[in-house]
């Protein structure tokens, strides 16, 4: 089971082009905090990045960091260069328009794209939304992002029929890229999030259990024994790794996925019910009600609105 293909894909993660900058000798900018998580990555030359409360980290030619969605930050030309307000309307413009949005004095001495990924708002499972500090990659550390970058600065600088489904599909790989790499090379990293859990081996084949098969009656007791530990040593690595128990992991991975079932389609909450995991729909409807504060019925009816043609 790829459990990280499974919880992207599950979760609606899907990026979209926030803009590319080129900047000059001296320049810094500071970024309100974006819904999404952000990623940058940065094409050619050198910037600083701050972070409230964080010392200021000099990201290469070829690196990329990502940031957990309400995340301010900064970047700049240099550690101490003082940063202005984001001129929102000209980058929005750069966007919509497809060209570059720049900053400070020629000659262009920085160029840096930057990619928005949303989740799904029905989906609380924290893929991307809980990382505890900015996820840096340098160049060194993945050839193959740097690949990938160069590709979709070219796609971008020569647009023709189709370069809008390119850079949608290549900005989704540059997020599996980043992941990867971060979680190949930096094994003494932890994050405190649901992407440091992966490295856990037995939290990781745990998690490949319940999202395998989430309608299984599964138990702390069941699943220790699918991973070969003990339920002790797999209660201690969940709670270690995502601050809660196999069972409440469990709990809220079947309601993301009634939540979407809801709203997406027309399957009756019997069916609904049985497919998450619930041997009665009285009891799937008690454990909803808890998850999200209402009956699955009031929750459809909510999101989608009164249409009679469902009735």
């Amino acid at each position: 089971m790829d459990v990280l293909a499974d919880a992207l894909r599950v979760s609606g993660a899907r990026g979209a082009l926030g803009f590319m900058l080129e900047a000059g000798e001296s320049w810094g900018l500071w970024l309100d905090s974006h819904q999404g998580a952000s990623l940058h990555v940065v094409a050619r030359g050198t910037l600083w990045l701050h972070v409230a409360g964080e010392r200021p980290v000099r990201i290469g030619a070829g690196d990329a960091v990502l940031l957990s969605p309400g995340t301010a930050h900064g970047m700049a030309s240099g550690p101490d260069v003082r940063m202005g307000a984001c001129d929102v309307e000209s980058a929005a413009r750069a966007r919509a328009e497809g060209s570059v949005f720049r900053l400070g004095p020629p000659p262009v001495r920085t160029e840096l794209i930057t990619v928005h990924y949303a989740q799904d708002p029905a989906v609380t499972t924290p893929v991307l939304t809980a990382l505890a500090r900015p996820l840096h990659i340098t160049a060194s550390e993945n050839p193959g992002l740097e690949k990938t970058v160069d590709f979709l600065t070219a796609e971008l600088a020569r647009p023709q029929i189709g370069t809008t489904a390119v850079v949608n599909s290549v900005v989704d790989l540059l997020l599996v890229q980043f992941i990867r790499a971060w979680l190949a090379r930096r094994p003494g990293e932890r994050s405190g999030s649901w992407l440091g859990a992966m490295r856990d081996p037995v939290v990781h084949d745990a998690l490949a259990c319940i999202h395998g098969a989430p309608e299984r009656p599964w138990t702390t007791e069941t699943l220790a024994a699918a991973t070969s530990v003990s339920r002790a040593t797999l209660s201690r690595h969940f709670r270690s790794a995502l601050g809660q128990t196999p069972g409440a992991y469990l709990t809220r991975w079947r309601m993301d996925l009634a939540s979407i079932r809801l709203r997406d389609t027309d399957e009756p909450v019997e069916a609904i019910s049985g497919a998450v995991g619930y041997g009665s729909p009285h009891a799937f409807s008690r454990a909803f009600r808890r998850a999200r504060g209402m009956a699955p019925g009031a929750y459809r009816t909510r999101l989608r609105g009164h249409d009679p043609a469902r009735e």
